[in-house]
């Protein structure tokens, strides 16, 4: 059975209640996308914002009259607004296995000579490689953004064997699993959503990492371990904030690794780290960043 597909433009101010209006009117699933190549990098604390333009998809099943669903949208738009609603965009959309298709699209990445990402439906390209068991989701990372790209590549070409990590701001679990898939022995997770420490603890379950050598943190609970290698793929301001604190959980002589990082703001974090760190020159992909650096003796 194919969909009927109705898109319509939206500003920040409307979209939500257009997203309710569409649900109203017995849409199966509404989408919002941006319309106009608008990326939203750090949005502030507590907000969910939306692009200036953003396109609002409601999916009806297609057997209705289309003349008459968008008729009936325009005018509840209008009872609702009083204003008239901006044309409409329908599309026939074909059937197909919707579950399918998303799955296809999803497929084992490498990053570096050892690390690889696999999604549970594929077999892992190199059994000897250090595979880590990971599934795309709504959030946390699974590899395919730059700056965690950028962290996963770090961490294949170093010698982590029997360190202590500390994964900030861990999400997923990513990278602290990464680095034990490569030869740490420990790691500390620390994220400010329990639902982000919820992810790395199923993910360490399904890819055989024991409670013990994971330890995951609220910021509040955290403990004073010091690590020799010190992850945080976060955002510019909180990494500079947290410059004072990370250091002081870093072991002297310990790397210290940092992404998030758009690449105009890559010398005010690099200024931020200086008084405690050795820094490198930034690592590029795209418009990210990735800072890399060693802590000072002293």
């Amino acid at each position: 059975m194919p969909w009927i597909q109705l898109k319509i433009p939206a500003d920040p101010d409307t979209a939500d209640q257009l997203e309710d209006l569409l649900m109203d009117m017995g849409a199966d699933a509404v989408s919002m996308e941006d319309a106009a190549d608008q990326p939203i990098y750090e949005p502030d604390p507590g907000t969910t914002p939306l692009w200036g333009d953003t396109s609002v998809t409601g999916m009806f099943q297609s057997d209705q009259d289309i003349d008459q669903l968008c008729s009936d949208v325009r005018n509840a738009w209008h009872q609702q607004t009083q204003q008239a609603l901006p044309e409409i965009e329908v599309v026939l959309v074909e059937d197909k296995d919707w579950e399918r298709a998303w799955m296809d699209d999803f497929h084992p990445l490498q990053f570096g000579e050892r690390l690889w990402i696999v999604p549970s439906w594929h077999e892992a390209p190199d059994p000897d490689a250090a595979n880590l068991m990971l599934d795309p989701g709504l959030a946390f990372g699974t590899g395919t953004h730059p700056t965690t790209a950028l962290c996963l590549e770090w961490l294949d070409g170093q010698d982590v064997h029997g360190k202590q990590v500390t994964d900030y701001g861990c999400g997923s679990g990513i990278l602290g699993l990464a680095a034990l898939l490569l030869g740490a022995n420990h790691v500390v997770g620390v994220d400010t959503d329990p639902q982000a420490l919820e992810a790395s603890r199923e993910n360490a379950r399904r890819n055989g990492v024991s409670d013990t050598r994971l330890d995951l943190y609220l910021p509040e609970n955290e403990p004073d371990t010091r690590a020799d290698v010190m992850l945080a793929n976060i955002l510019a301001q909180p990494l500079i904030e947290l410059a004072p604190h990370l250091a002081s959980l870093t072991n002297p002589g310990g790397d210290l690794v940092l992404s998030g990082i758009l690449s105009y703001q890559a010398r005010e974090v690099m200024t931020a780290y200086e008084p405690w760190f050795i820094m490198d020159e930034p690592e590029h992909r795209e418009e990210w960043i990735r800072l890399t650096g060693r802590r000072r003796d002293r």
